[in-house]
């Protein structure tokens, strides 16, 4: 994870202000892959006990709008957060846990696949989400299956 003054750098290079949410919603998205907003507000509380939601909205908000952290919304789940930007990377989720992982490009380098009629657009990014089982629900479900 990288250091809080690699932080302080990120901020000040994407014309941020430095402040302490800013760093601590930083760290938290940073220690918490694919975490919710909810997940980020109590790890951001624990360093910061009276920062408001509000406060962690806004910086998510300032964080994603700068390219700071990426922020993903599989059908069916709220928002989620992530530290690994620019490189148009996918998801795998668990249909049945929500689990996120995270999966390279499928094809080369962003956007990773072409689209078959581009209407001509300038296509620079490319998402795509596999869903499926993760290996402990599959566990799971072929243990309570077989008994």
């Amino acid at each position: 994870m990288p250091s809080t003054q690699e932080f302080v750098e990120q901020l000040r290079t994407a014309e941020l202000r430095v402040t302490r949410p800013r760093i601590a919603v930083l760290e938290a998205v940073h220690e918490h892959p694919h975490a919710d907003t909810e997940t980020i507000f109590g790890a951001v509380r624990t360093g910061l006990p009276d920062v408001s939601r509000q406060t962690v909205y806004d910086v998510l908000h300032a964080l994603t709008g700068a390219g700071l952290v990426r922020r993903i919304q599989p059908s069916g789940s709220v928002a989620r957060y992530e530290s690994r930007v620019g490189d148009n990377h996918h998801h795998l989720v668990c249909r049945s846990c929500g689990a996120i992982v995270d999966v390279d490009c499928a094809v080369g380098e962003a956007p990773c696949l072409t689209a078959s009629d581009h209407s001509g657009f300038h296509v620079d990014e490319a998402e795509v989400i596999y869903w499926g089982t993760c290996p402990d629900c599959s566990a799971a479900h072929a243990s309570r299956s077989h008994p």
